[in-house]
């Protein structure tokens, strides 16, 4: 059976019909027809929901992911581009990693309070520097 109705996808994907169709209107899947009502894909569709999925999961956007996909729709993935998402990945693994630790201490601190702990306010000024991995915004004016 090479072709699917949107349901069978749905189903065989775990991808709801809903998004499928967002995909097919952003260019990222095609159906190849209809049967009554029921858009069609060829099997081929299941293979690039997985490629679509994995791009997700490692944080690229819809648009980049449309970028690895060559007009044929076969797969063409810029190397230079997964490089520069590891590298993101392995920025953000530091920050949550040491937001991690910094929660643990703080968890377990035996200082009567936060704020005695050198090493609490340490996290304090990290956090207020950006150098925790929030993201600081423009500075609130007064007025």
């Amino acid at each position: 059976m090479s072709e699917l109705d949107i349901t069978e996808v749905a189903r065989r994907s775990g991808v709801p019909a809903s998004t499928l169709r967002f995909y097919e209107e952003k260019g990222l899947i095609a159906s190849v027809g209809r049967r009554g009502l029921r858009r069609l894909f060829d099997a081929g569709v299941l293979e690039r929901l997985a490629l679509i999925a994995m791009g997700r999961a490692a944080g690229f956007s819809l648009e980049e992911i449309a970028l690895m996909f060559a007009p044929d729709g076969q797969p063409r993935i810029d190397r230079r581009m997964l490089s520069a998402k590891a590298e993101q990945l392995d920025k953000t693994i530091r920050e949550l990693s040491a937001m991690r630790d910094g929660l643990r201490h703080a968890a377990a601190c035996p200082a009567a309070s936060h704020l005695e702990c050198p090493t609490f306010r340490r996290l304090l000024r990290g956090a207020a520097s950006g150098a925790l991995g929030t993201r600081r915004k423009k500075p609130l004016r007064r007025a």
